[in-house]
């Protein structure tokens, strides 16, 4: 059986920060995330991408086939890992060892047969990784061709700059969802306010399902037909490593559910907040969501 939703984000491990010297390796990247957050809401889910052969590799490989990602759409090479350290956590701070990594091998047309895909996402550094990013670009333009609906986040981080906006704004006029944060807006507007520079963006793909989130002031969403505000969730926040990750995939899951607008902002702020109560990023259970849910 195919996949409902497959993601073509950056797969890594993230090295996280315990205080002084100290770091714990963690599986990550933001497509990956997405990927095993959908999976843990009960969609039948993959990522696409290639693995090293390391034991950073084989540690992502064994957390893809417990989060229960169809792991036909995997490939291992004989490359370097891809690293994020994060050595702040709340806000998250990356950055990256890897310029010559196993992600940079993967080739979309090489995938199985994707028949009754339902959404792809894209995003993150993968963008701006070449030839990765170019590959990807023009996977994305053929997938919207045969019907299949594009979610976007582009995952701001230090390594992405003016260059990548071209890029940046094509995704966001070919995509049928799209999730911003402030820290993205600030990220790649500088000097803008970042409700003028979401109002422009905007303006670019009025049809779009936006997912506007500001961290610890909540999250927006905004459709042609209505704009509506929730405040985050009250939550002990350990880390908010993967909670815009988790925010994208609630929101999926409630479209794919054909939830109403109201509802699509809870489940991505309750999805969201749940991640914020472990370390890494946490993918909470479709059980788990709807317990929240249910409290509230």
């Amino acid at each position: 059986m195919s996949p409902q939703f497959i993601s073509f984000g950056e797969a890594l491990t993230d090295l996280v920060t315990t205080g002084g010297q100290g770091f714990q390796a963690l599986p990550g990247g933001a497509g990956w995330n997405v990927a095993r957050a959908c999976a843990a809401l009960g969609l039948r889910s993959a990522w696409a991408g290639c693995l090293s052969l390391d034991s950073f590799g084989d540690a992502l490989w064994q957390a893809s086939e417990q989060a229960g990602l169809d792991t036909r759409f995997i490939r291992r090479v004989e490359a370097a890992p891809l690293l994020a350290v994060v050595d702040q956590l709340d806000p998250p701070n990356y950055f990256f060892i890897g310029a010559s990594a196993a992600d940079l091998a993967f080739d979309p047309t090489a995938l199985p047969a994707l028949t009754g895909l339902q959404w792809a996402q894209f995003g993150g550094i993968s963008l701006v990784r070449e030839p990765l990013g170019t590959r990807l670009e023009a996977w994305a333009d053929q997938l919207k061709q045969q019907g299949v609906r594009l979610a976007f986040d582009p995952n701001h981080r230090a390594l992405m700059g003016a260059q990548d906006l071209p890029r940046l704004l094509r995704f966001i006029e070919r995509a049928d969802v799209i999730k911003l944060s402030d820290e993205d807006l600030r990220g790649y507007f500088p000097h803008d306010d970042p409700s003028l520079a979401l109002q422009r963006l905007r303006a670019r793909n009025p049809q779009a399902t936006w997912l506007y989130t500001r961290g610890a002031d909540g999250a927006t969403l905004l459709s042609p037909a209505v704009e509506l505000h929730a405040p985050a969730w009250p939550v002990r926040v350990v880390d908010t490593v993967g909670a815009g990750d988790a925010s994208l995939a609630g929101l999926l899951r409630a479209l794919v559910d054909g939830e109403p607008p109201a509802r699509q902002l809870a489940f991505a702020v309750a999805n969201a907040a749940l991640a914020c109560a472990g370390v890494g990023a946490v993918a909470p259970s479709r059980a788990q969501l709807e317990a929240a849910l249910c409290g509230r």
